[in-house]
């Protein structure tokens, strides 16, 4: 009888030991889990620290020229160049984080791309060349965000299509 009262109290205890080893393991897969889903709040509430910290420099030489071009006697001519380097400066701070300006002026329609506004036979240029951007298209990370906005050579232009098939036909 001794035996089995011995061994039911060393079943208990072992017992008693896996069901603790068991809650402190539950406890620490809850924190890991906790944990996890702070740093996910984390990385979306702060992902755009780093882009904002750029484009900073960019807001503080605008808000310069701005002062510089409301003085009077203003030179004109600083005023300009002051813009040129904001301008670079902003796109660079772009560049950093994978947006690249889609500029297609003198190359074939790419309707993946680019938005046809327009289209207009020109004497000088090839079928479904674009002629002129009205507005420069953006990719992030080789992703498209925003189409440049196009005209494009017509079909009747004085100039031979270049090789390649044509896209234009895709918009209608």
């Amino acid at each position: 009888y001794e035996q089995l009262v011995a061994a039911l109290a060393e079943a208990n205890a072992s017992a008693e030991a896996s069901r603790e080893q068991l809650l402190r393991g539950q406890a620490e897969l809850d924190n890991v889990r906790k944990r996890a889903e702070r740093d996910v709040q984390n990385a979306h509430k702060y992902a755009l620290e780093k882009f904002v910290s750029e484009l900073l420099p960019v807001k503080d030489s605008l808000e310069m020229g701005y002062q510089a071009a409301s003085a009077e006697g203003a030179d004109l001519e600083k005023v300009r160049e002051g813009v040129e380097l904001t301008l670079k400066m902003f796109v660079d701070a772009l560049g950093k984080f994978g947006v690249k300006e889609i500029n297609p002026e003198g190359g074939m329609f790419n309707p993946d791309e680019h938005q046809a506004m327009t289209m207009q036979d020109v004497p000088d240029a090839a079928p479904n060349t674009v002629i002129n951007v009205f507005q420069k298209g953006f990719s992030l990370n080789d992703r498209l965000v925003r189409p440049a906005m196009v005209v494009v050579a017509g079909p009747n232009s004085g100039g031979k299509e270049s090789s390649g098939s044509s896209k234009i036909d895709e918009l209608a």
